[in-house]
């Protein structure tokens, strides 16, 4: 089936020159570049029957012809910015669609059933010059680097939305090279992530959304068989992972709701783990350089994480269960004031981090380490091969290892300190997504789903204890200089005090069932 891989990153529009001139590509080009006006009309039903389930249907004007498209989801080669789906093109002969040539697509369903409805029909336009320039790389592999400058539009132009980005389509070779010729040109020009298409943000506009990004992206289970290597298991999670964190940049930017900072944080620290399990085997200068960058990244979004949680976890629930009228709440009110400005100084720096080019080339050096074969480690010419080995016996041994850790860090629940049990969180946590990296490789999947729920349970209440261990930090802080906050200090070491009780009641319970609960990568 054809596919289209091509690397999307939005540029200022007047980088577009700079872009032009920029000695990365000329030493790319591979012949005369071309400028083309191209209109297009996306169809669809009024409720977006197709795009809920990932499909583009349109009907682009280019160069005198009519071309009908149809695209289907993002595929597990998708990474970050980098975008792979399955294409069809249809010449046709004039402006109307050929229902019949849809039907020979892999989509024919949902496209039937959009095609059935009433009120199919022309959803929104886009308008835009593309400046094309041929593209030959090192390795001999070549692309098209696509400017696109223009608008979207509704059909009646009521409702218009600017369009101004760069696609790098790859037509020969691997993906590496498109992710090392935007590192470069990212490193010089104001680009950014892209992780909505044309048609996303056209939908976008009908509903009146923000431009392509509508709710924050979770923590998806990679692709992974059951055949695979190791080496391709760990380049899959890594994709995934970086579609979370690319996922969530554009709402974290543009929009108050703590979930794309959690979101995002929740992504970072997934792939940390990831390269967690890399760096031991591999000393690769691309791991540690990336490794090193998350580290920025989690520094930018770990404050603002902490004090999310301690406005909204700790303090509105206290002042709710204190009472509107109660001392304590009157208390409390220049202590969340306080609490509030801090965050929002830390959710400026994350958006401030976001926005910026180091945050753009970050993930395209993920992008880039995802696509290395083998990361970049040769085969070794005899011995054990660790990335080569399957998938599954690479998984068995590193969860029997982080299985180990764990029960050796509970020691620390009978009477253990806090950093003692901060240390079996942490260990907790590395074995949860160790677990959720590698469970889509085994068969057993229920099984995986009761380990995975009982180590969650555990690391929740660990989480929620660590959670009191932050606030009274972060309280300390707030209130260190401040006589006036000193009641609401009280109150509050109370309140984690009373919560703590609680949490450490059903620490024992929930620990004996992590230990009960059977290993499903042993499980036959």
């Amino acid at each position: 089936m054809p596919a289209e891989v091509e690397l999307k990153l939005g540029i200022a529009p007047g980088a577009v020159g700079r872009l032009l001139r920029h000695p990365a590509l000329a030493a790319a080009r591979a012949g005369r570049g071309t400028r083309t006006r191209l209109v297009a009309t996306y169809f669809d039903t009024p409720d977006g029957l197709l795009a809920a389930e990932g499909i583009g249907l349109r009907l682009r004007h280019e160069r005198g012809a009519w071309v009908q498209t149809v695209k289907g989801p993002p595929l597990p080669a998708s990474s970050g910015a980098l975008v792979v789906r399955d294409e069809h093109e249809f010449p046709l002969a004039g402006p109307e669609l050929d229902r019949q040539a849809l039907a020979r697509t892999p989509w024919s369903r949902p496209l039937q059933r959009a095609l059935a409805d009433p009120a199919f029909g022309p959803r929104f336009v886009t308008d835009f010059l593309r400046r094309t320039v041929p593209l030959r790389f090192a390795d001999a592999s070549t692309a098209l680097l696509c400017i696109d400058c223009g608008e979207l539009r509704d059909p009646d132009g009521e409702q218009r939305r600017s369009i101004a980005e760069i696609e790098i389509e790859q037509l020969t070779g691997a993906p590496l090279e498109l992710f090392r010729f935007a590192a470069v040109l990212a490193a010089d020009l104001p680009l950014r992530i892209l992780m909505a298409g044309k048609a996303e943000r056209g939908h976008a506009l009908l509903r009146g959304d923000p431009d392509g990004w509508r709710q924050p992206v979770r923590a998806a289970a990679p692709v992974l068989t059951a055949d695979g290597d190791a080496a391709s298991a760990l380049a899959a999670i890594v994709r995934e992972c970086a579609g979370q964190i690319a996922g969530n940049a554009a709402g974290l930017v543009h929009d108050d709701d703590p979930e794309w900072v959690h979101q995002m944080r929740v992504g970072t620290r997934r792939l940390r783990a990831c390269l967690g399990l890399l760096q031991p085997l591999l000393p690769a200068p691309g791991v540690a350089a990336v490794a090193a960058e998350l580290r920025w990244l989690a520094a930018a979004l770990g404050r603002g994480r902490d004090l999310d949680v301690y406005v909204d976890e700790l303090l509105a629930p206290l002042a709710r269960a204190a009472g509107p009228d109660s001392a304590l709440a009157h208390a409390l009110l220049p202590l969340q004031q306080a609490a509030g400005s801090a965050r929002a100084d830390a959710r400026a720096g994350a958006r401030a981090a976001v926005d910026s080019p180091r945050f753009t080339r970050l993930v395209l050096a993920v992008g880039a380490l995802g696509a290395l074969p083998r990361f970049g480690v040769p085969e070794p010419a005899s011995g054990d091969d660790p990335l080569g080995q399957p998938a599954t016996a690479f998984a068995a041994q590193l969860l029997d290892r982080r299985h180990r850790r764990v029960r050796r860090r509970g020691a620390a629940l009978a009477g253990g300190s806090a950093a003692e049990r901060h240390a079996l969180r942490i260990a907790a946590k590395k074995m949860r997504y160790g677990a959720e990296f590698f469970a889509p490789a085994f068969a057993h999947r229920k099984p995986a789903r009761s380990f995975g729920a009982s180590l969650a349970g555990l690391q929740d209440l660990l989480g929620q204890l660590n959670d009191g261990v932050t606030a009274q930090r972060l309280t300390g802080e707030l209130a260190a200089d401040r006589p006036d906050l000193a009641a609401a200090a009280l109150g509050v070491a109370g309140w984690i005090a009373a919560t703590a009780v609680a949490l450490e009641r059903d620490l024992g319970p929930a620990w004996k069932q992590f230990r009960r609960t059977p290993r499903f990568w042993r499980q036959r």
